[in-house]
């Protein structure tokens, strides 16, 4: 097998385990390395498995129904592969804080359906960074928060900024 052919199968596996329904926690320590970049435009970029892991388990807490697929066949590269998605969940769960433009309310029901397209680099076997553009207007305005400016800041946990 070829050294791209390796990293797709690392990277399918990644999108099964991390971005679908059910997801699989362990996947973080058995495929992202130690140092791994996270990084979407919706989101603060997060570093480390420790980080890495947390922020999932925030983003499905408040998204409990949360998944995401590949829409077309993973493109490789030497160390990088690339892949199309779409996916999303409905926001059931609490407070989600996460966002750069700010936070969504608890249980908001709101119900984000997006795509986007991610870039990954593999460093001996695993995942070392997934940086992604995520069409965040799309799920902005779905949350319905994009019309009202203050429900990201009212829905901001105490102590973010």
């Amino acid at each position: 097998m070829s050294k791209e052919q390796e990293n797709k199968a690392i990277v399918g596996r990644w999108f099964k385990e991390f971005w679908g329904n059910p997801w699989n926690p362990k996947v973080v320590d058995n495929l992202a390395a130690p140092d791994i970049l996270l990084q979407y435009s919706l989101h603060a970029p997060r570093r480390g498995r420790d980080d890495v892991r947390a922020f999932m388990i925030a983003f499905r807490e408040a998204f409990p129904d949360l998944s995401f697929a590949g829409t077309a066949d993973l493109i490789a590269e030497g160390d990088f592969v690339v892949g199309r998605w779409e996916g999303g969940g409905t926001h059931t769960g609490p407070a989600f804080g996460d966002f750069l433009a700010g936070a969504l309310p608890a249980g908001s029901g709101r119900r984000m359906r997006f795509s986007g397209v991610t870039v990954l680099r593999v460093e001996n076997g695993k995942i070392a960074e997934e940086i992604g553009l995520d069409d965040g207007v799309t799920a902005l305005q779905q949350s319905a928060c994009s019309a009202q400016p203050d429900c990201y800041t009212a829905a901001r946990p105490q102590g973010t900024a």
